[in-house]
């Protein structure tokens, strides 16, 4: 049945376009993610200056992504996501340039990732909507299934085969900036089958473009009071808040550091790491609906209890020297939060209403792009003050510190009980 079920999204000639074109440029995405890290750490040596770049490229998605959510309502969302991915093909683009020109400079690197944030800010609602339209609601599910799968597969193999197109050219000078130049442009290249794929797609909305009753920031209001009302989903959103702030920068920030100054393989270890983490990620996703069924209404326990793991796992990167037991640990770690993350999007599918979906998951985004690049700016300028290895310690403690303390939380352990109307809790 699954398999016939995957086939008949697979039959509409639209959402093949756009899981095609959208799969190519998730995975050109994982390039520019393993070399535009590398590429700062070579220009600067700092870590303060990465965390400042990649909050120049998160802070304006997660800002403009509520802005970008209402556009949507208001135009067509394949012009919208057409017009964020021809913008971010054009700034890729540039980068490979300059690179390759050996022109590259910080200034440029700033302003190109400033510019690929605020694309993105538009890109991510813009392809929430558009997939609906493409397929009927009782496929949803398999198309989801299948977007989530090519996602995690291109965290898979991205990272490794971006280590290597940078690793082949490994070194100083021109034959490194061959590399990196070499990784833009396969990310730019990419862009361009996703744009191919989307100008063939037709939508009734390009048509008929609609307007919604209620300005965004009443949307806003209204997604935020639902939420707030709800306890568990409340309790959920701050935890991942705090769990974002103390965590996410950290290791944003200190795998290309570790990598950088402490493996034998430069690039590439990083690459593997992040290789590593999206490997296990993947398979968490196949065990997710396994263990989410035996943990039988105590989904808030299995993820206070993982997190706590975890933890565990991310401060013993601290210790790491070689490439194989960093990937190791991270592996576990991209197991566990795979389970976690798809158990926890399915409640919170079953739980919230239709209607304010979109606003929820936008406003749960939001969290985590909006908290995690200021924690990655703190992070990078704390490496400053402190060892790296005191900075995994201190994240992964406080992970599983975060954890373990929110086990005493009666709205948190309750996630995935069943309320008293029967409705998934």
């Amino acid at each position: 049945m699954e398999n016939q079920g995957r086939a008949s999204v697979l039959a509409h000639r639209d959402f093949r376009l756009l899981f095609g074109g959208s799969s190519i440029s998730a995975l050109g995405d994982q390039f520019t993610l393993v070399a535009l890290p590398w590429q700062v750490l070579r220009l600067t040596g700092s870590a303060a200056a990465l965390g400042l770049v990649l909050a120049a490229m998160a802070l304006p998605r997660a800002i403009f992504m509520l802005i970008g959510g209402a556009m949507v309502d208001r135009l067509s969302a394949r012009r919208i996501l057409l017009l964020a991915r021809g913008a971010n093909a054009l700034l890729v683009a540039t980068l490979a340039g300059l690179v390759l020109g050996g022109a590259v400079a910080m200034p440029a690197v700033y302003a190109i990732a400033l510019g690929i944030g605020m694309a993105t800010a538009f890109a991510y609602p813009a392809g929430s909507a558009l997939l609906p339209q493409l397929v009927p609601p009782s496929q949803l599910a398999s198309a989801n299934a299948l977007f989530m799968g090519a996602r995690q597969l291109s965290l898979f193999i991205g990272p490794a085969m971006a280590g290597l197109v940078i690793g082949i050219h490994a070194g100083h000078g021109t034959a490194e900036a061959r590399g990196l130049g070499m990784a833009f442009a396969i990310d730019g290249a990419s862009f361009v089958f996703s744009l191919a794929s989307l100008w063939l797609i037709r939508t009734a909305t390009d048509r008929q473009p609609h307007a919604t009753g209620r300005g965004v920031l009443g949307d806003v209001a209204a997604g935020v009071r639902q939420i707030w009302a709800d306890l568990p989903l409340r309790a959920f959103m701050l935890y991942a808040a705090v769990v974002t702030a103390f965590v996410g920068g950290p290791i944003q920030v200190g795998l290309p550091v570790l990598a950088n100054s402490r493996m034998d393989l430069g690039a590439a270890s990083l690459g593997v790491l992040m290789t590593a983490n999206g490997g296990g990620m993947l398979v968490g996703g196949f065990l997710s609906r396994v263990v989410a069924r035996r943990a039988a209404g105590r989904l808030g326990m299995l993820v206070l209890c993982m997190d706590t793991m975890a933890g565990f796992a991310l401060a013993a990167l601290a210790l790491v020297h070689s490439t194989a037991y960093g990937a190791l640990l991270l592996a576990g770690v991209g197991v566990l939060a795979g389970i976690a993350q798809i158990a926890i999007v399915t409640w919170i599918q079953q739980r919230v209403p239709p209607a304010m979906m979109g606003r929820t998951m936008s406003l749960l985004m939001f969290t985590f792009m909006g908290i995690g690049p200021v924690s990655a700016a703190v992070a990078g300028s704390l490496l400053k003050l402190i060892s790296l290895g005191a900075l995994f310690v201190g994240a992964g403690l406080a992970l599983s510190a975060i954890a373990l303390g929110c086990l005493a939380s009666p709205a948190l352990r309750g996630i995935g009980t069943a309320r008293p109307d029967g409705a998934p809790a």
